[in-house]
This record gives structure tokens, C-alpha cells and sequence, in this order.
């Protein structure tokens, strides 16, 4: 995406539309917004699995965790 718009340009451009495309252009960003918190979340798991498995961290019991957290 090498043209980028400007926040302001993509709402000015959202209120030229009917009132029906502006509730399905909703529904898809929000499909769009939580498929990429997935990702995201997907990422986070994998890293962590690869940071337990090379020994990087240990488990711990939530009281543990507690004490680190709030000393």
C-alpha cells in the first residue's frame, strides 16, 4: 500500500458513502481489527513457546508470578 491516505481523508471519504456502506465498511474493519489481534496473539504464543523451549524462562505458580509482580 504505497499510497496512504491521512486519518482525515479516509473519514471524509467514509461520510461520502451511503449510510449501508458505511455500516458494512464497519463490519469489516472489525473483522480486519480482531483477525489482526489474532495474529498478534498467535505471534506472542509462538514466541513464548520458543523462549521456554531454548530455556529462556520457567514455569511458574501464579503466587510466584504475584511476588514478582507486587513485591
Amino acid at each position: 500500500m504505497g499510497n496512504k491516505l491521512a486519518f482525515g481523508e479516509i473519514l471524509d471519504a467514509a461520510e461520502a458513502l451511503s449510510v449501508e456502506d458505511q455500516e458494512a465498511l464497519i463490519e469489516v474493519l472489525h473483522r480486519r481489527v480482531i483477525e489482526s489481534r489474532r495474529e498478534e496473539i498467535l505471534k506472542d504464543i509462538h514466541q513464548a513457546r520458543q523462549e521456554f523451549e531454548s530455556g529462556q524462562c520457567r514455569p511458574v505458580t501464579a503466587s510466584e508470578l504475584m511476588k514478582e509482580i507486587i513485591p
